[in-house]
């Protein structure tokens, strides 16, 4: 362009390992609702989830001044993700010596830009789209009923190892009835 912008496509794989948070009971978006700038997911109040495909791939047509944030955004939007997009992450993932590298891209740098620097090949540099592991955990990014099921999980978990630690104790206790049983009348 006469600014020095320029237009591309890149190529984001999705490999999320979660369920994504999608409306319920909405069409897809259609060509005049995506002209109109129409967001069908402000529609509805029902939600559902959903695992995506794994490993999916979608095209998009970006320009060089398009961030990692607007990437995501986007990639939500084309999906009518209702998702937080905190909760996910734009990866490079390069390919050297037979070894998969994964670094997690800053939200201000420009997709295209490193895909122009890369070149075509796919080994050199690829976009992955996956969750946000930032060993920080942002709950303000999860809904009411996805933190009400982490609750049920996290009971579920504890209940099964408090049992896990009495069923053990238990077994203890038995053994060292029968070998004190065994011991009386021994001299020692």
């Amino acid at each position: 362009n006469d600014d020095g912008t320029y237009t591309g496509f890149i190529k984001v794989h999705l490999k999320l390992c979660r369920p994504v948070t999608v409306p319920a009971g909405i069409r897809p978006q259609s060509i005049y609702d995506a002209l109109k700038e129409v967001n069908l997911a402000d529609m509805t109040d029902k939600r559902t989830s959903f695992y995506l495909p794994l490993d999916a791939v979608k095209q998009l047509h970006i320009s060089s001044t398009t961030t990692v944030s607007e990437v995501i955004q986007g990639l939500l939007k084309k999906f009518m993700v209702v998702d937080n997009p905190q909760k996910f992450a734009l990866f490079k993932e390069m390919r050297k010596d037979g070894q998969v590298l994964f670094q997690k891209l800053p939200l201000t740098e420009y997709p295209l830009y490193l895909r122009l620097l890369a070149g075509p090949d796919t080994d050199v540099l690829s976009f992955v789209l996956k969750e946000n592991e930032t060993g920080e955990v942002e709950w303000d990014a999860f809904s009411i009923p996805e933190l009400q099921n982490f609750l049920m999980i996290l009971d579920k978990e504890e209940k099964d190892k408090i049992q896990q630690v009495q069923r053990k104790y238990e077994k203890f206790k038995q053994k060292l009835h029968q070998t004190l049983k065994e011991a009386r009348g021994k001299p020692g």
